[in-house]
């Protein structure tokens, strides 16, 4: 699977380190011993009995991401437990598989039909403990890419395999719906996220070239798709969404791409500057993205906007959840950190005695999960496996 083999490239870079950064250890901290300071200790999950793992995603209590099994025969998508500490083999729909989402008793991901054929998107109900083929649109093969309360969204091919629509899955019917296009059935879509009753996510457009894409957001309770237009140039995306904020990327007038946010109450879109060019995410009114170096946050009701973190290297934001921000700054290799975008607070989170660390999801709580690099077996390297972690917050003073 493409994703998986990507995930497990980089963790294979991260075993040759060179240049400094953050000290490895049990806890890490932003500021210190000073009361009212937020300390994160580590907490390895392990693996399904091969040498490494890694964690995607976390709600509640539930841990999810993918492992090898004994041996480093195959490898597999894993639930993990946070109260038991117990990591549960989720199985395949036929080889392989890795768990990417996680909402309620249910996680999602996306599984390999055999070593060399198409990939189907999966639902595992924790309470049942069944694993279920979501299916396609007729066509070979699905791609899972958000999940929020019952619906699961991605995109799939239609039958032929020539044609790719968006898609939305309810966890609670069993039912998948083709969002089509806004270019109509013979058209091209993608879905990148669903919030609530909306989807959004990239589309063709009628009587352009296929490359040219617009964002769109689709209404589940109504069936209706939008399209959200640009910021006077010819294309652009919708990559995240959050109540009735839809935020992405644009070209403008003068063809430069930037960043945007889209109201879908009253229609407006706000040019949100070279700075979030790339990786838009949205949770309430706050932005982040980047712009292929520096990452930023924006409250878009305030208007304040901020740099997050040090400023070296390369930082890139995984996820936003209310304020807290989690991601890796490349600096120059991968270091996990946790980031407040209301006060400020910028965290290195440690690795498992290794060098390198990457992180993922934060629940409700601020739990974060992601994965870390074990020692080194000897002097030659500056990481050993790297293991599915989370990285559990405390007060001090």
């Amino acid at each position: 699977m493409r994703i998986r083999s990507r995930a497990w490239s980089l963790v294979a870079a991260g075993l040759l380190v060179v240049g400094a950064g953050p000290a490895s250890g049990a806890e890490t901290s932003s500021a210190g011993p000073a009361a009212g300071s937020v300390q994160y200790a580590v907490q390895d999950l392990g693996t399904l009995g091969g040498t490494r793992s890694k964690a995607n995603a976390i709600d509640g209590n539930t841990v999810a991401g993918s492992s090898l099994t004994k041996g480093d025969a195959a490898e597999h998508a894993f639930a993990y437990d946070l109260r038991s500490r117990t990591m549960t083999d989720l199985g395949t729909l036929g080889h392989s598989s890795e768990a990417t989402g996680v909402a309620g008793d249910f996680v999602v991901g996306e599984s390999d039909l055999t070593a060399d054929g198409p990939t189907h998107g999966f639902a595992y109900d924790m309470r049942t403990r069944r694993l279920v083929d979501i299916g396609t649109l007729g066509g070979s093969r699905t791609d899972v890419t958000g999940v929020n309360g019952d619906m699961v969204v991605g995109s799939s091919t239609l039958p032929g395999d020539l044609v790719t629509h968006a898609f939305a899955y309810s966890l609670r019917t069993r039912t998948m719906t083709d969002l089509g296009s806004l270019a109509g059935p013979s058209g091209d879509s993608t879905a990148a996220a669903v919030s609530g009753v909306t989807v959004v996510g990239s589309s063709s457009l009628p009587d352009t070239p296929a490359a040219t894409r617009h964002g769109f957001a689709y209404n589940l309770r109504n069936r209706t798709m939008t399209d959200l237009g640009t910021l006077g140039g010819g294309s652009s995306t919708a990559n995240s969404v959050s109540g009735s904020t839809v935020v992405g990327q644009s070209r403008t007038a003068d063809n430069r791409l930037t960043g945007y946010a889209y109201d879908l109450r009253t229609g407006d879109r706000t040019d949100l500057g070279s700075h979030f060019l790339k990786d838009q995410l949205i949770s309430g009114s706050t932005v982040a993205g980047g712009d292929g170096l520096l990452a930023s946050s924006l409250d878009l009701v305030t208007h304040a906007s901020a740099v997050i973190g040090s400023g070296r290297g390369v930082t890139e934001v995984r996820q936003i959840s209310g304020n807290l921000m989690v991601g890796d700054n490349f600096a120059p290799n991968s270091f996990a950190f946790a980031a407040r975008a209301d006060t400020g607070d910028f965290t290195y989170l440690a690795s498992l005695g290794g060098r390198n660390s990457s992180a993922r999801q934060a629940n409700r709580n601020g739990v974060v999960a992601g994965s870390a690099a074990l020692a080194p077996a000897g002097p030659t390297n500056a990481n050993g496996p790297f293991h599915a972690v989370v990285w559990v917050p405390r007060t001090v003073g």
